[in-house]
């Protein structure tokens, strides 16, 4: 009887226990697929974008400095004989938003219909979209050991006095 009793209580908990061994394999992946991708931060990267002067086992503050002082060089580079000619004097701060994709290549995105359509801007924002994609380009943001595109802001100050 206490053998009997045992035995029950060993099945039950056997029962109880073997459950999870009846869900399908690609079930239970699916349920640790859907728990990690809750806990993955998607507005950060783990490595930023590189240029070839960057330590990629820097810290990764250390990377971002790296990556944003060798970028701005550049662009500065890019633009620095860009010819802009305007009738009035300007002091103002236009955003240039642009992606560094998979593979480290620069793509301009088209600048709000607002600021575009300014007579001053017309010819301007496609030599800025020229020179930024003829930036060479650099190793791409990663995630999780995986290239990514990371979207990007640029402030440009045009300041005519």
């Amino acid at each position: 009887r206490v053998f009997m009793c045992k035995f029950l209580w060993f099945s039950c908990f056997w029962l109880l226990v073997s459950c999870e061994l009846f869900i399908p394999e690609t079930k239970q992946k699916q349920q640790i697929v859907q728990e990690e991708l809750k806990t993955i931060d998607w507005n950060a990267v783990d490595q930023y974008p590189l240029f070839e002067t960057c330590d990629e086992m820097a810290p990764k503050s250390e990377q971002l400095r790296c990556f944003q002082e060798v970028l701005s060089e550049r662009f500065s580079k890019a633009l620095s004989d860009l010819p802009f000619q305007t009738d009035q004097d300007l002091n103002d701060t236009v955003y240039i938003d642009f992606i560094i994709d998979e593979q480290g290549y620069i793509t301009v995105l088209p600048m709000s219909e607002e600021i575009a359509k300014r007579p001053e801007m017309i010819d301007f924002t496609t030599q800025i979209s020229k020179r930024l994609q003829a930036v060479a380009p650099m190793q791409p943001a990663i995630k999780r050991g995986i290239p990514v595109r990371l979207r990007m802001r640029l402030p440009l100050v045009r300041n005519t006095y």
